[in-house]
């Protein structure tokens, strides 16, 4: 069975950090392409960051280029999400995601201005 848990969200003040965690068990991760994704109040999930099965290339939506990083541990099966310079917008449920197929619950990131 397919598991995708995160883990680190929280309340923290805009301009803090903030380090999420998504742990995958019960696939071959190594190759596959990881995204974090979030999705506030009344709008759309929407792709926040990618990191490809080697790890070799990434992507950011461009509101959070320069203050977030996708990274992956493939060992131990974990992708993380640094986000530095928190702002009020990036408020919302952050989901991992895992291929095309598989989701996580999320877990509530709010940042208070």
């Amino acid at each position: 069975q397919v598991q995708l848990v995160e883990s680190g969200g929280g309340l923290v003040q805009s301009g803090g950090s903030l380090r999420l965690s998504c742990a995958v068990s019960g696939i071959i991760f190594s190759g596959a392409t990881v995204g974090w994704y979030r999705q506030a109040p009344g709008k759309q999930r929407e792709l926040v960051a990618q990191i490809t099965g080697g790890g070799s290339n990434t992507n950011y939506a461009d509101s959070v280029k320069g203050r977030f990083t996708i990274s992956r541990d493939t060992v131990k099966k974990m992708v993380y999400l640094q986000m530095n310079s928190l702002k009020a917008e990036d408020t919302a449920v952050y989901y991992c995601r895992l291929g095309h197929a598989f989701w996580g619950q999320g877990t509530q990131v709010t940042v208070s201005s």
